[in-house]
């Protein structure tokens, strides 16, 4: 087996790996692109009804509570495995009275 052989079997080996990663690329940008047509976002990445994860606080192994904002209002929500239940909502224009405090890590 010659040098030229083992060059050749080299590239074509980097031709199909830059193959296969430009064709899962793509896939993901498509996928993307659906789910957020699906979802109602426009190409200028707004839409009627955003919503917009401002905080997150965990609570347990599967447990948190999450500050959101949508439709100008501010959400706190209870984040379980098997549930999400709404704990506080402020009205547009008013915000949560104190921040909520950054979890502390070891």
């Amino acid at each position: 087996m010659g040098i030229g052989a083992v060059l050749s079997s080299i590239l074509a080996i980097v031709v199909a790996l830059a193959l296969v990663l430009g064709m899962a690329w793509g896939v993901i940008w498509l996928l993307k692109k659906l789910q957020d047509r699906q979802l109602g976002v426009a190409a200028n990445c707004e839409s009627d009804t955003p919503i917009r994860f401002l905080r997150s606080m965990p609570l347990g192994q599967r447990e948190r509570v999450v500050l959101l904002e949508a439709r100008g209002e501010t959400m706190l929500v209870g984040v379980t495995a098997g549930s999400v239940t709404l704990l506080a909502r402020w009205p547009e224009g008013q915000a949560p009275s104190k921040p909520m405090p950054s979890p502390v890590r070891f």
